[in-house]
C-alpha cells in the first residue's frame, strides 16, 4: 500500500530522522509538562538553524537539560551555564540557555496559577499566531513567530502539523481534538 505523507518527508526514506519524527512525533497531542517544555526548548534552539541539526542533537538535549525536568532547570547556576556552554553537544548560545532558565522558572509560576503548562496553553482563546506570539512574548523569552507557530503546531494546539492527505492526519486531527476537550 501506497501512503501519502506530507510535502517535507514524502520522498525520505523510512529511517530517515524527519521521517521518523513526522511519523511518531509530529503534530500529536501533548500534555506532560517536561515534554511541552522540553518542545518549547527544542523550538527556541531552532532559531536560526535546520531542524535537521536539532533533531540530531535531542537526545543530547534531553541528557544536558536534566531530560527536560523544569524543576531542575529553573534551578541551574552559574556552574550549569558554563556546563552548558562547555557542551559540543548541544547548541551552546548564551541567550538561547538564558531563556531556558528564566522560561523553566516562569512555567514553574504558571503551574502555581493555572495547575500546568498545559492548561494555560489550553486556556488561551487567541485567534491567530499574531495573538499567540503576543502571549508567549509576554510570559517568555527568545519567542518569536516561527518559534511559538511550531511549538503550538508541533504539541497539537494549533492546526497545521500535517495535510488532509497525509496518512497521519486521521491521527493527528483525534488526538488534537482529545487534547482541546480533556
Amino acid at each position: 500500500m501506497n501512503y501519502y505523507y506530507c510535502h517535507h518527508c514524502q520522498k525520505l526514506p523510512l529511517d530517515n530522522i524527519h521521517r521518523v519524527h513526522h511519523d511518531t512525533v509530529y503534530g500529536l497531542a501533548l500534555t506532560d509538562e517536561n515534554e511541552l517544555f522540553g518542545r518549547m526548548l527544542m523550538e527556541i534552539n531552532q532559531a536560526g538553524l535546520s531542524w535537521d541539526t536539532i533533531l540530531k542533537k535531542e537526545d543530547n538535549f534531553r541528557t544536558t537539560y536534566s531530560n527536560f525536568d523544569i524543576q531542575k532547570i529553573a534551578r541551574y547556576a552559574e556552574k550549569d551555564i558554563d556546563r552548558l556552554l562547555n557542551d559540543a553537544g548541544i547548541i551552546r548560545n548564551r541567550l538561547k540557555i538564558h531563556a531556558a532558565i528564566y522560561n523553566a522558572k516562569r512555567i514553574l509560576e504558571i503551574q502555581k496559577e493555572y495547575g500546568s503548562f498545559f492548561l494555560w496553553i489550553k486556556k488561551q482563546e487567541a485567534e491567530d499566531t499574531k495573538e499567540w506570539v503576543k502571549l508567549f512574548k509576554k510570559e517568555f523569552k527568545f519567542v518569536g513567530g516561527e518559534i511559538v507557530h511550531e511549538f503550538l503546531m508541533s504539541i497539537g494546539r494549533i492546526e497545521g502539523a500535517h495535510a488532509p492527505e497525509c496518512n497521519r492526519y486521521k491521527k493527528y486531527v483525534t488526538e488534537r481534538r482529545k487534547w482541546l476537550t480533556e
